[in-house]
């Protein structure tokens, strides 16, 4: 079966960088992502890589601070957010599924596996 396994949460501080591992063993879809989210709002997609560098996409919060490891056949997305502010506070949660729409991967509810999901907070 399925574990998506993150790593790499904590407190960051302001104007530093953050960094995050997920590794999804088990795991043969076509695309991983990092979402995050906060008390009172929706989850939100971070950042969406599909296998290989065929498709990447960067929330327009994190856009231009933001980059993320090519996903290959080790299953492994990691990010990282340089420059961070506290708007970058949250919990941040390692998504996985199946090649979807383009509104459907951007969306939750598009993904299939999930982490436990990792708290980084920034001071």
């Amino acid at each position: 079966h399925v574990q998506l396994v993150e790593s790499g949460g904590g407190s960051v501080e302001a104007g530093g960088s953050l960094r995050l591992t997920c590794v999804a063993s088990g795991f043969s879809g076509s695309c991983m992502a990092w979402f995050r989210q906060v008390p009172g709002k929706e989850r939100e997609a971070v950042a969406v890589r599909s296998l290989g560098d065929a498709y990447t996409y960067y929330a327009d919060s994190v856009k231009g601070r933001c980059s993320t490891s090519p996903v290959n056949y080790d299953h492994t997305l990691r990010l990282q957010v340089d420059s961070v502010i506290p708007e970058d506070t949250g919990i941040y949660y390692c998504a996985a599924g199946p090649w979807v729409s383009a509104t459907r991967r951007l969306r939750a509810e598009g993904y299939r596996y999930w982490g436990q999901g990792t708290q980084v907070t920034v001071s």
